[in-house]
């Protein structure tokens, strides 16, 4: 078996897998690609709970984008303290508004979804403090696009289960991930990962007890294995 060929076969593998664990998670609540933009900023550096009520906390001030574009830096941060580093994210969300408004005039970032795929990449990351996973969530979660975000649960599983090389990027992990996973299988895989990594796979002291992917786990035939077998 080559070595695209292995990989191929490890990535069904790990989906199957996952599947069965946590089922296939279907994206039942997507925003419109404006809304999934701005609640992508405010989900850095916090937790699900608190962008969300950050979000809505925002939503419920300001009537429209329009009028959070308008705001000033202050207010949009007061509006969103619940999300934590609100004085960083407000100049943020202030600026990718008024960029977006400025060249259309509208709320709506619609067009993406049929646009060429890299075009419409290029554009979100044209845009003030928007990097590459940002991209990929609206692509993803908004669109349905051809788009995989990598997190640190996606980069520490990728790289744990050799399905990339520890010394790729997230970026360079996010690029091959998209390049070989069906689009499909794009979100539920995403998420699964995700699942597995904050309840399984943790960074430190994974549960590899709990774990069917063990058989293909490097991490675990280098790291954890032998300390059992000391221990034993």
């Amino acid at each position: 078996m080559t070595g695209e060929a292995a990989v191929q076969a490890k990535l069904e593998q790990v989906y199957a897998w996952l599947v069965r664990e946590y089922g296939t998670p279907v994206n039942e609540r997507r925003r419109g690609p404006l809304d999934e933009l701005i609640g992508a900023i405010l989900s850095q550096h916090t937790s699900g709970i608190n962008s969300r009520r950050a979000f809505e906390s925002l939503r419920a001030t300001f009537p429209s984008w329009s009028d959070v574009a308008e705001a000033s830096e202050e207010e949009i941060a007061d509006a969103i303290r619940s999300g934590g580093l609100a004085n960083q994210k407000a100049p943020r969300i202030k600026n990718i508004l008024t960029e977006v408004l400025g060249e259309s005039g509208e709320e709506d970032l619609g067009w993406l979804a049929g646009a060429d795929i890299d075009a419409a990449r290029d554009y979100l990351v044209s845009l003030p403090g928007v990097g590459i996973k940002t991209a990929a969530c609206v692509l993803l979660f908004s669109l349905g696009r051809r788009a995989f975000p990598v997190d640190t649960h996606v980069q520490r599983l990728a790289r744990r289960l050799a399905l990339v090389p520890d010394s790729w990027s997230p970026i360079r992990t996010q690029q091959y991930l998209e390049s070989v996973v069906p689009k499909a299988r794009m979100y539920p895989f995403h998420i699964n990962l995700i699942r597995h990594g904050r309840t399984v796979c943790r960074a430190r002291r994974p549960r590899c007890g709990r774990c069917g992917l063990r058989s293909v786990c490097v991490h675990y035939a280098t790291e954890m294995a032998p300390a059992e077998d000391i221990s034993a």
